[in-house]
């Protein structure tokens, strides 16, 4: 079939609309219409070339959300007009890692999903899907078990953030830190990564939730959704600051924006004993993070979290519920609602830092 997507022919230049072939849904395929799609920071990595998978021409986007609208043969959890969000990393349910309760990281991401061929091509090449997804288009094919049903009263364009920016952050604090009610919290970037470990560090129960970041209006945004304190990045020493509002260092700190500099000082504002550091943002490729090796011997952990550790399928759709009961604020976190046309103005809105979230919806009336 012909849809229309957003591609980017090479790194660093405008994403252009174009006419592309969409393949139809094999055996364990779904057919999805994208009605939303939100603009997340590693999709500006690939653009900009700094950690970027995948080969151009591309279509980015993996925090999408649509509706089944054809399944192929052997398909059973899913069926034509049921909400769902396409996952960028799947849940198989039958590999060692899926089974054992631990990860999300489902072995058939770093497989076949890496390496899968991409169904959307143009003019006879080849075009790759971020992520396995590509949601900047307006259908995409992805394998059943990448296919997360959801409930249908929540907006598509609140949706979508769960495919990355509130799955990534409130799970980061809920299933990898596993943050204790009392805890102190210290996050370090409050963009929509960063202000969705605030929300998870509220639904914990954390008592005192610092925010770091450079820029002053995330001050009035972040206590919107929980942060009790905040420090500006660019004022004097944020380590020391951190310990003088913990009595000695946070008992978790959550590392969101991609810089390994920023890695350091997460994991020096924790607390000796037991502080735990959480590494969320991705930073370019070959970057390295330095330690001494003694200041993780006295007692504190770094983790790395990939997605939020959220298993895709079976836990993902759950985050729903605290959004319809009023735990999860999504209305203020999606600070922009863009037409597909306007697209790079999406991703100046995100350097910006003008934007917390940018949602394209691709039908004004959903």
């Amino acid at each position: 079939m012909k849809i229309r997507a957003m591609v980017a022919h090479a790194p660093n230049t405008p994403l252009v609309m174009e006419t592309l072939d969409l393949a139809p849904p094999g055996p364990g395929q779904v057919l999805i219409e994208i009605m939303a799609s939100g603009l997340c920071h590693t999709d500006l990595s690939q653009l900009e070339g700094k950690a970027a998978p995948y080969p151009f021409p591309i279509v980015v986007g993996h925090e999408g959300a649509g509706i089944v609208r054809q399944i192929g043969s052997g398909v059973t959890t899913v069926k034509p007009g049921d909400h769902v969000v396409p996952l960028g990393i799947g849940e198989c349910g039958l590999c060692g890692n899926c089974r054992s309760g631990q990860t999300n990281l489902c072995e058939m991401f770093l497989g076949e999903i890496m390496t899968q061929p991409s169904p959307f091509s143009l003019n006879g090449q080849k075009v790759s899907a971020y992520s396995g997804v590509g949601s900047l288009a307006e259908f995409v094919v992805v394998p059943e078990y990448n296919t997360a049903l959801i409930r249908n009263d929540i907006p598509f364009h609140l949706a979508c953030t769960l495919g990355c920016s509130v799955a990534t952050g409130v799970g980061a604090v809920l299933h990898t830190a596993h943050v204790p009610p009392g805890s102190s919290v210290a996050v370090f970037g409050l963009g929509g990564i960063g202000l969705n470990v605030v929300q998870g560090a509220r639904l914990a129960g954390a008592e005192r939730i610092i925010g770091v970041d450079i820029n002053p209006a995330r001050d009035a945004q972040g206590r919107r959704f929980g942060m009790t304190d905040f420090i500006d990045g660019t004022a004097g020493n944020t380590v020391d600051a951190i310990r003088a509002l913990t009595g000695g260092g946070a008992d978790f700190a959550f590392e969101c924006v991609g810089h390994t500099a920023l890695m350091a000082q997460a994991f020096d504002a924790t607390r000796i004993g037991r502080g735990c550091t959480v590494v969320l943002g991705v930073p370019p490729d070959g970057e390295t993070l330095q330690l001494v090796p003694f200041a993780i011997q006295l007692g504190r952990t770094i983790k790395g979290s990939f997605m939020g550790n959220i298993k895709g399928r079976s836990q993902l759709p759950g985050l729903l519920d605290h959004v319809a009961e009023g735990r999860l604020n999504l209305a203020d976190l999606v600070t922009h609602r863009l037409s597909m046309a306007e697209v790079n103005k999406g991703f100046a809105l995100m350097k910006s830092g003008e934007a917390l979230r940018s949602v394209v919806s691709f039908r004004e009336d959903l």
